[in-house]
């Protein structure tokens, strides 16, 4: 944690939950969108994160989601949770379950919820499963 603070600066809030800490940064730009971010670390290292993208209106809301899972689908390719923007009006959604842990896109556009990016590592990941 004091390697990630020292490359990324102090964060806006630090809380501690459940055997984590959760560190909170604001104004952090990930694939040229400004987002909110918060990581989770433990004893044993980095075990998430999560960004909350912040955009403007809609269109931008859906560019920013095609935008970032563009990007991830060259990254860690293609996954049978893999919604395109079909139609508007609906929660999009793009998962991967790698060996290194689980990437999470999704966005309910009916709920005007933000783009939100999330990582877990497989212990983070069997922690929220309850296993």
């Amino acid at each position: 944690m004091e390697v990630f603070i020292a490359g990324m600066g102090n964060p806006v809030h630090v809380d501690k939950f459940d055997g984590l800490d959760s560190l909170v940064y604001e104004n952090i730009y990930f694939s040229g969108y400004r987002a909110f971010m918060v990581v989770y670390f433990s004893q044993n290292g980095l075990e998430g994160g999560t960004y909350y993208f912040d955009t403007i209106d809609f269109e931008e809301l859906l560019n920013c989601y095609t935008n970032v899972q563009k990007e991830l689908v060259e990254i860690y390719g293609e996954t049978l949770l893999y919604e395109t923007l079909l139609r508007e009006m609906r929660a999009y959604e793009t998962s991967w379950n790698l060996p290194g842990g689980y990437v999470y896109l999704k966005v309910n556009t009916r709920l005007n919820e933000p783009v939100t990016l999330w990582y877990s590592s497989p212990a983070l990941t069997r922690m929220l499963r309850g296993s």
